[in-house]
């Protein structure tokens, strides 16, 4: 007993020395025999929305495939089976998750409204035609049938329009318009006629830049946007509230995204997207160690700190989405885009993108291909369903800067806690090696008042509230330590749904505050330190 009590008087020693000393220093962590984050709660670096977690559902019909493999099945928006529980359980788990509706082939869809003078026939495989199918229609019983589905998940949906109704080839190579917007406008109108809730109608995808099968310049593409804007505008005339008007959908480049923002301001665009597939070809036998390369996942940093500036520089009111987001373009590669060790890449891009002010990032897909946060026919979550439920409810919007003095292999991310007192930390463990022993620390805490170290000390065990210096982890590790396993533990124990289809419950372990924080090899660890002294969580 004397013996836990010196103990846990070290403990408390150790703790304090970090708590009040500012930024750590290396003796300190020496004597503390671990690592030390440094978290600066003054002040918010960055702010995202309430619902960041966003999530996308594609067009591909069954026999799309790439390399040889036709991961697609019945899990998209024209042949989804919307009454499967574990799917509706799935998204009603985040009240609510943000769906961003399209894709590749949205671009060659039309609407059956009866004004396109064109039968609505699906997708067919034509090797001549833009990614290798037909034109393809979206039958309005079908929206309808999505809709009921929506509105009983609560989801909230992001429509991504076709934007290339009308456009014709150019000797340079671009496609020349402008965007004949009928289709779109009258399945707009039936939409609000119906009364179905739309969050925002994106304009086209991966047409931005030198495209992705076809590109449109900038400046036509601004024009579209203000039409698509005066449509919104004239269509939900009287409602209580207009959706949002997002474009392009496109991978990032800094002139052509210039000119989009500079040319459809003030009040046209709301949201700038762009698309991240910074991993490479679904193909490459080497996604694995990309993603446990610290160097290379830094290498994304520089997109979405050129588009903040972008943005700051224009004086705009536009913000940005990571509108699409699946890692490994056509369409993944089993057991590592759906499997645990994408974990790492996924929350990694979370916590870094909301570093500079990205509002909403969208995961490539809800279900479908090989990178779904849902398998694609039983619909049991993959890991990074885990990954991300936890993100939604741990981590508030306020981003926090943060430090971290140990090895590059952990990444470390520090929020506002979401719908509590003090912070959510996120580590990534990218090494299979090591156990890191890291202690928390506040920037700056030398220059707070006397009023503020009272209120530290007010928590300290034995002046009667050691129940507040616990905090809560979870601790996330692949099964059987296999980082391609499509299983994930939280805190030791297997997570999967119930019979009846429910999510499990995600419960913490309780850990004392004055303990270091365990993060294995190979995990991912958040933890809710609710007596984290943090002012810019007020």
């Amino acid at each position: 007993m004397a013996a836990g009590l010196l103990l846990k008087v070290v403990g408390f020693c150790v703790w304090a020395l970090f708590w009040l000393g500012g930024t750590a220093t290396v003796s300190t962590t020496a004597l503390a025999g671990g690592d030390a984050v440094v978290v600066d709660a003054r002040s918010a670096v960055a702010a995202t929305d309430d619902d960041f977690i966003c999530a996308t559902l594609d067009w591909w019909p069954p026999d799309k495939c790439d390399y040889g493999t036709c991961s697609w099945g019945l899990a998209t928006l024209l042949n989804l089976n919307l009454s499967n529980k574990i799917l509706l359980n799935a998204v009603k788990a985040f009240s609510p998750l943000k769906l961003r509706l399209g894709g590749s082939l949205q671009d060659m869809l039309i609407y059956d409204t009866g004004d396109s003078g064109q039968p609505c026939t699906p997708f067919v495989k034509n090797t001549s035609a833009m990614f290798g199918f037909s034109q393809g229609c979206l039958p309005l019983h079908r929206w309808d049938e999505l809709n009921a589905f929506f509105q009983k998940s609560g989801a909230k949906i992001i429509f991504g329009l076709n934007a290339l109704n009308g456009w014709v080839p150019m000797p340079d190579g671009s496609l020349g318009g402008p965007w004949n917007y009928t289709n779109a406008a009258s399945f707009i109108r039936y939409t609000v006629n119906k009364g179905y809730d739309i969050h925002g109608w994106e304009l086209g995808n991966e047409l931005s830049g030198s495209g992705v099968g076809a590109r449109i310049d900038a400046d036509q593409y601004a024009e579209d946007v203000n039409n698509l804007k005066h449509i919104i505008d004239s269509t939900y005339q009287g409602n209580p509230s207009k959706p949002l008007v997002l474009a392009p959908g496109g991978f990032f480049d800094a002139a052509w995204f210039t000119e989009l923002i500079s040319k459809t301001k003030p009040g046209q665009m709301d949201v700038i997207t762009h698309h991240i597939y910074n991993l490479g070809p679904g193909v490459d036998d080497h996604l694995i160690e990309k993603i446990l390369n610290p160097s290379y996942l830094d290498g994304e940093a520089s997109t979405f700190s050129n588009l903040q500036g972008i943005l700051k520089s224009a004086g705009t009111s536009t913000v940005a989405w990571v509108g699409e987001a699946g890692g490994a373009y056509n369409s993944g590669h089993h057991l590592v885009t759906d499997a645990f060790v994408f974990s790492f890449w996924y929350l990694d891009q979370l916590g870094m993108s909301s570093k500079y002010d990205t509002k909403s990032y969208c995961r490539q897909t809800l279900v479908g291909g090989n990178y779904g946060l849902l398998n694609t026919t039983t619909f049991e979550p993959n890991p990074d369903y885990y990954s991300a439920l936890l993100w939604h409810r741990l981590m508030g919007t306020t981003v926090l800067s943060t430090t971290f003095n140990g090895t590059n292999k952990i990444r470390v991310y520090a929020h506002c806690a979401k719908n509590s007192e003090g912070i959510t930390l996120l580590l990534i463990n990218l090494s299979g090696n090591n156990t890191n022993r890291i202690y928390v620390t506040s920037e700056g805490s030398q220059t707070q008042s006397a009023r503020k170290e009272g209120r530290r000390f007010s928590h300290i065990p034995g002046l009667g509230e050691a129940a507040e210096l616990t905090r809560e982890e979870y601790h996330l590790t692949p099964k059987d330590g296999n980082l391609q396993s499509q299983q994930v533990l939280l805190n030791g124990k297997v997570l999967a749904t119930h019979a009846n289809g429910d999510i499990p419950k995600l419960e913490p372990v309780q850990e004392e505050g004055t303990q270091p924080i365990t993060v294995g090899p190979y995990s991912i660890v958040f933890a809710h330190i609710p007596s984290f002294y943090a002012p810019a969580c007020r």
